[in-house]
């Protein structure tokens, strides 16, 4: 396997998870919609709602995290970093990676594995409300958003060695993001010609590779 091809890998793995867990937010949407009306309009409403929607965001929130990484769209305290040249870039990323990212990662997983087993040995339910709903599945998540934020650390310390090598960062699995939305109306309206559309999808591109800084581009190869 080639190092792009294992990169790809790493961040495919991440993107499904992260889509996956996407699928949570129509849950939590549902079960909101539903207690809104119960609440308001039959003057019913459940105890257990609070417990469920910090359950259904908390996990959306966690498993997101790799896919974030992925796509490199976690916030950057940025002053000094986009002037730097990709190798400088590299060695800056990688320090930061194997002194605070892969220890405080390891920690996590470590302590919420423990965390988690606790809560199942004990079937632990919320006492946030009385009768509340089991919080073992929930608490579960944890190590294992952990982990698959480790894995996708290990793609990103790769990807920063390939840069010391070669000088420029390797490509990422292209999702899609909002320039794409920029893209497909302007293709679709009517009121813009050729020349404008192809000058603002143009000047859009620049916007977005000046704001990731980092050759977010690149497909997967066939």
């Amino acid at each position: 396997m080639s190092v792009q091809r294992f990169l790809y890998t790493i961040d495919g793995i991440s993107t499904w998870a992260g889509k996956a867990a996407a699928w949570l937010i129509l849950g939590l949407t549902g079960l909101v919609c539903v207690e809104v009306f119960k609440r308001y309009i039959m003057n019913m409403p459940t105890a257990w709602i609070f417990d469920a929607d910090n359950m259904l965001y908390g996990s959306l929130f966690m498993l997101g995290g790799a896919y974030t990484l992925a796509q490199n769209a976690h916030v950057r305290g940025d002053f000094l970093y986009s002037s730097m040249k990709p190798r400088t870039q590299a060695s800056l990323d990688i320090v930061l990676y194997v002194v605070f990212f892969i220890p405080g990662i390891a920690a996590l997983i470590y302590a919420g594995y423990d965390y988690a087993g606790d809560s199942w040995r004990i079937g632990e339910h919320s006492n946030v409300t009385a009768n509340g709903p089991p919080v073992y599945h929930f608490k579960s998540v944890i190590p294992i958003a952990g982990a698959l934020v480790m894995l996708q650390g290990v793609a990103e310390i790769v990807r920063c060695i390939v840069c010391l090598k070669t000088g420029e960062w390797p490509s990422r699995l292209k999702d899609v993001a909002e320039i794409d939305v920029i893209e497909e109306q302007l293709a679709n309206s009517e009121y813009v010609d050729a020349d404008s559309r192809k000058m603002a999808i143009e000047g859009a591109h620049k916007i977005d590779e000046s704001a990731r800084q980092r050759g977010m581009g690149g497909e997967l190869n066939s």
